[in-house]
């Protein structure tokens, strides 16, 4: 094959994948889909994740495996996803942290979340749960900040890691409030929980999903949440705008996406498994429950989003100072 039949050839392939390809959208998936995760088993995408796969594996026809990877607060894993062939054969269930506002955190980014990836679909969106030790003299944020206050240099918070939604709202409560905790981020959500029940550390801003259970079972105590209005589940625990710290509302998201240059094709099937998943009622029952109740966004709105979020959070990664090194 002489120069010109190989750049003929390879217009053809990228045609293909680009222009529309409808035979390519009824064989695919023709092998099992690989759904990476980012953090380590146990914490809220986990969970996410291995609710979804089993059902996503039904509507496609074919297996859908799950695989831990974590490190770096997700980064790690989102590095190899952007690197990944963009056949629809490896994605990644990906939340703010990776996706909006580790990369900005870093000296050299290793993706740009707005061009090396292919937005399908977003899953759903939650609130945060102020917790500390259940042995806390705390009884309110409002309290907390007095005490962090008047123990200055000696209070920490703990994080599921550098980057993630959880460090950052650390950060946001030290420059609303005006304290100065010391970060202490953890490979996960998982460990950071244990260390805050022993009480190695002061504080965790973290999804509800992973952080009601340990509070209804009095082993952590919730000071506010970050969500409009209260929660069911917790109802004497009020909204950080009902006492008085409107700024501190925040929410986190999670989707899924895969490599950049994926099929539209393969982006629109993959979506509509996704879309029939999310209507389950089951699935949203159990979302719910969990506190990460479904926000079903399309691969376009997704996109649209995500480049929102990145615009949104960068401003205080800056006045933060927040590094990932």
């Amino acid at each position: 094959m002489n120069l010109r039949q190989s750049l003929l050839a390879l217009a053809a392939l990228v045609a293909a994948f680009a222009g529309g390809n409808p035979a390519l959208a009824q064989s695919f998936p023709a092998k099992p889909i690989k759904i990476i995760v980012g953090f380590p088993p146990g914490g809220g995408l986990d969970f996410t994740t291995r609710l979804l796969a089993p059902q996503l594996a039904e509507q496609l026809g074919q297996q859908v495996i799950v695989e831990n990877k974590p490190g770096a607060a997700g980064v790690i894993a989102h590095t190899d996803i952007a690197r990944a062939a963009p056949d629809g054969y490896t994605l990644i269930v990906g939340n703010i942290g990776p996706l909006a506002l580790a990369p900005s955190m870093m000296e050299r980014r290793p993706y740009e979340p707005t061009r090396d990836f292919t937005a399908i679909g977003q899953v759903l969106a939650t609130y945060f749960v102020a917790t500390v030790p259940a042995n806390h003299p705390a009884g309110s944020l409002k309290e907390f900040i007095g005490w962090a206050k008047q123990n200055e240099g000696k209070v920490n918070f703990a994080s599921g890691g550098n980057g993630s939604i959880t460090h950052l709202n650390g950060e946001l409560i030290n420059q609303v409030a005006g304290i100065r905790m010391t970060h202490v981020p953890y490979k996960g959500s998982a460990p950071a929980i244990t260390d805050l029940i022993a009480g190695q550390t002061h504080l965790l801003v973290d999804v509800g999903s992973i952080l009601k259970p340990q509070v209804l079972g009095g082993r952590l105590k919730a000071l506010a949440v970050t969500s409009p209005t209260r929660d069911p589940d917790l109802p004497n625990v009020p909204t950080v705008i009902e006492i008085g710290f409107p700024e501190l509302q925040t929410s986190g998201w999670q989707g899924l996406v895969g490599p950049a240059g994926m099929p539209k094709e393969v982006v629109n099937k993959l979506y509509g498994a996704l879309k029939a998943t999310l209507a389950k009622p089951e699935i949203r029952e159990r979302l719910a429950k969990a506190g990460t109740p479904v926000m079903e966004r399309d691969p376009e709105a997704f996109a649209a989003f995500i480049k929102a979020e990145n615009e949104r959070w960068l401003p205080l990664i800056k006045a933060s100072g927040a590094k990932i090194q």
